[in-house]
């Protein structure tokens, strides 16, 4: 009978482990790139975010797509949520995307795009690798919620 009741502890210490890991922290790093000057969204963002449990990262304004790149390997994040107003999008976004590909980590980060982008310019940013893209006046709770549905299980 001893033996049963150590391996039933054993599959619960396990188990709490695989559940504890699953529920850890969600690592996001919130990005604006080019020149664009307008943090407010990126900064509603991170917030909300941190209120949802994610550790978060704020890359700060006016960041090259290297610079961005190069915060998201050393960082290790899961996710990648890149804000851009200017209308760069188009040449920003893939240069993130192969930065990413250089490294390796393009595969285990989930990429969001957040902003105004043109209905004829989301196939491109689609193909490029980018997961989703939310334009103005997307709920905080469906980023949320795309984020804890898509982020990558390592």
């Amino acid at each position: 009978m001893g033996m049963s009741s150590d391996q039933d502890e054993d599959s619960q210490s396990q188990h709490h482990t695989q559940t504890a890991e699953r529920d850890r922290s969600i690592r996001c790093l919130v990005a604006k790139v080019g020149l664009d000057g307008h943090d407010r969204g990126a900064h509603v963002i991170s917030r909300a975010f941190r209120d949802a449990g994610f550790e978060v990262i704020y890359s700060g304004l006016h960041k090259a797509p290297d610079e961005i790149v190069q915060a998201a390997v050393q960082e290790d994040v899961d996710v990648l949520g890149i804000s851009i107003l200017s209308g760069a999008h188009d040449t920003l976004v893939p240069k993130i995307m192969d930065g990413l590909e250089e490294y390796g980590a393009r595969d285990d980060t989930l990429v969001l795009v957040g902003g105004v982008i043109p209905d004829e310019d989301r196939p491109k940013l689609e193909d490029e690798g980018v997961a989703a893209i939310f334009g103005p006046g997307t709920s905080i709770e469906e980023t949320i919620e795309f984020v804890r549905e898509n982020a990558p299980e390592r």
